[in-house]
């Protein structure tokens, strides 16, 4: 099979098809997603899991071709996406059958690719990490990112209201779309001192890390959550803990990646909330996926240089064809 190798240069080379393991299913690719996850490992700050492939890719669609002893959820011929710990830059992937999802009715194949890795994020963090409430106030940083285009979605059809951080007018247009209440220019305005205005943030979903660690304590309100799911703004900073207390608020930081496949908080268990709790909201249309460009497999350095431009509003994606 083909697949994409390097990191300084992306290549396409040739590496041997995979063979299920125990409780794998093989899916011949279709596409896959881009994620900034992809471009931190190629700079050597985001290693793969142990045992896991070094190839880039951490979500796919595509139909299963192969299935492993134990298998008994799928079948040969069946068109899904799924959440992988790598690999996905290539023509055939070995998943655990456990983290593949079906493709939703409505959801075109290739479109597919862009669910996983957003679904996945947004349910467990918003839902299982956060406990988020109809009627509270989710503050999302980096709105029209696929992560955030997601967000909000599915936020706004649980009747939460959505504030949304982003940086040009175009992308904030495009969240109110999507369902984002209060619009926030970073580049020019305060977000503490806008979320204040609102009585506060219940919950905050942050992608930044460190840069805004002191910041997002202060624009929540007493009983507030912070999710740092990134570190874009660096990996260390400094908290007061007085304020913590005294707002009786919690700062919680999660990863998917590196999750185990089956057991407590595992991908198995993130992967089946997504699909009881957003793949119904999927299929009536009610949250759909945003992608904003398509890259052959042959062009992933161009893919990786969208993304990183920061221009996206949504998802990138690479196909096989």
């Amino acid at each position: 099979m083909r697949a994409i190798t390097g990191t300084d240069q992306l290549t396409i080379t040739t590496l041997p098809d995979p063979e299920p393991a125990a409780g794998e299913v093989v899916i011949d690719v279709v596409a896959a997603g881009v994620n900034r996850a992809d471009l931190l490992q190629r700079r050597g700050l985001y290693p793969p899991p142990p045992g896991a492939v070094d190839t880039l890719g951490l979500e796919v669609s595509g139909t299963i071709s192969a299935i492993g002893d134990g298998v008994s959820e799928w079948s040969v011929g069946d068109e899904v996406c799924a959440l992988l710990a790598g690999g996905g830059y290539a023509e055939k992937v070995a998943v655990p059958a456990v983290q593949v999802l079906p493709k939703p009715a409505g959801v075109d194949l290739v479109t597919a690719a862009a669910l996983p890795e957003v679904a996945c994020t947004v349910a467990s963090n918003l839902l299982d990490t956060a406990h988020l409430q109809s009627g509270e106030l989710l503050l999302v940083h980096g709105g029209s990112s696929g992560i955030g285009t997601h967000a909000i979605q599915l936020a706004h059809a649980l009747d939460v209201r959505v504030a949304v951080t982003a940086r040009t007018p175009a992308k904030l247009e495009r969240c109110r779309e999507l369902g984002a209440d209060i619009l926030i220019d970073y580049s020019s305005d305060d977000f503490v001192e806008v979320i204040k205005e609102s009585g506060g943030a219940d919950v905050i979903l942050d992608i930044m890390g460190a840069a805004y660690l002191s910041r997002n304590v202060s624009a929540l309100r007493t009983g507030g959550r912070l999710v740092i799911i990134g570190m874009q703004g660096g990996a260390k900073a400094e908290l007061s803990i007085g304020a913590l207390m005294t707002k009786r608020a919690a700062v919680l930081g999660t990863t998917l990646r590196s999750r185990p496949v089956d057991g407590p908080g595992s991908k198995a268990e993130v992967v089946a909330t997504t699909r009881r709790v957003t793949w119904p909201l999927i299929e009536a249309g009610r949250v759909v996926p945003i992608v904003d460009t398509t890259f052959p497999l042959t062009d992933a350095d161009a893919a990786h240089d969208h993304l990183n431009s920061g221009d996206a509003i949504g998802k990138v994606l690479l196909t096989t064809d």
